[in-house]
């Protein structure tokens, strides 16, 4: 899969891309990071992710020395090495990835060893899902790795250190599910390891509220705001495998995916077992979301 990789203000292949041994990112895993992908060459709610990884950076006591003008500025550019820019109709939308570490320092836990912040893009093609995870939904599995407490480290920190959300994703993958379904350390239903949870009860859209240990998500928020503008009626609730279980739909979300139907749930069908209305309808106003979010043929730096 061809792409181009920009780190610190360089832009090369791939292959070429290279971080030092000695960042923080890499030692420790002190870094935070952003995933978002492009419609028509744009990418699609790139202020908010920008906000979310300030904040995360913040929680973290990591300086962002780039301002908002700056990251468009050379995300256009990595883009444009890649081949995903200028876009043409019919052209393949991209992946982007930035991560932001604490940069090069000496071997110890001290932030004042690390002089300046390490930044990385990374630009590919996107490649979504098959049309059948939206046609035929997925399968999910509730895996028994809790999601990490808040005490321990808060999940509002989109953090470049992605062990637990791993380890819960291979055991999901060992279970021959599509996601993992993660609970927070009172057995409450928190988040998947790569999305945020949804389900549809008596025509109610449900999910995880922020305390129970979850990430804020970009696409999460986007769907409570959908469901204000549709009139359908949502609320952040406290959920148990019961209500999961019970269900008359459910839905993953996440910015690269979008919105993924899930029909059954560790070997049980959820609701009739197929995509269900509430949950096609959300899709639509999604669609709808992205191409009014259109606002010319190419990607403005500005």
């Amino acid at each position: 899969m061809a792409g181009a990789v920009f780190v610190n203000g360089k832009i090369t292949a791939e292959a070429e891309a290279v971080v030092p041994v000695f960042d923080h990112g890499f030692l420790y895993g002190e870094g935070v990071y952003e995933v978002c992908r492009t419609y028509h060459g744009q990418p699609f709610l790139l202020d908010r992710h920008l906000t979310r990884l300030r904040a995360s950076a913040g929680l973290i006591a990591l300086p962002v020395p780039y301002d908002d003008r700056s990251f468009r500025a050379h995300i256009s550019a990595t883009m444009e090495t890649a081949g995903l820019l200028p876009w043409k109709l019919g052209g393949q939308d991209a992946y982007i990835r930035l991560l932001l570490t604490r940069g090069v320092g000496e071997l110890t836990y001290d932030p004042a060893a690390c002089k300046a912040p390490t930044l990385v893009i990374i630009a590919r093609p996107h490649l979504p899902p098959p049309p059948r995870v939206y046609d035929e939904g997925v399968n999910v599995a509730i895996v028994p790795i809790q999601r990490n407490a808040p005490e321990a480290l808060n999940p509002l920190i989109k953090s470049n250190n992605l062990l637990n959300n791993a380890l819960a994703m291979q055991r999901a993958l060992a279970e021959g599910g599509f996601e993992a379904v993660m609970r927070n350390h009172l057995g409450e239903l928190a988040e998947c390891s790569q999305s945020n949870l949804f389900i549809v009860r008596r025509d109610q859209v449900l999910t995880p509220p922020l305390r129970a240990g979850l990430l804020a998500g970009i696409t999460r928020q986007l769907v409570l705001e959908m469901c204000e503008d549709e009139r359908i009626p949502s609320e952040e609730r406290t959920l148990h495998d019961a209500e999961l279980f019970e269900a008359d739909e459910a839905f993953l979300t996440s910015s690269t995916r979008e919105i993924v139907p899930i029909v059954r749930v560790d070997e049980k069908a959820i609701g009739t077992g197929r995509p269900g209305p509430l949950t096609a309808r959300l899709r639509e106003a999604f669609r709808a979301r992205v191409e009014a979010s259109y606002v010319g043929p190419s990607f403005s730096s500005g």
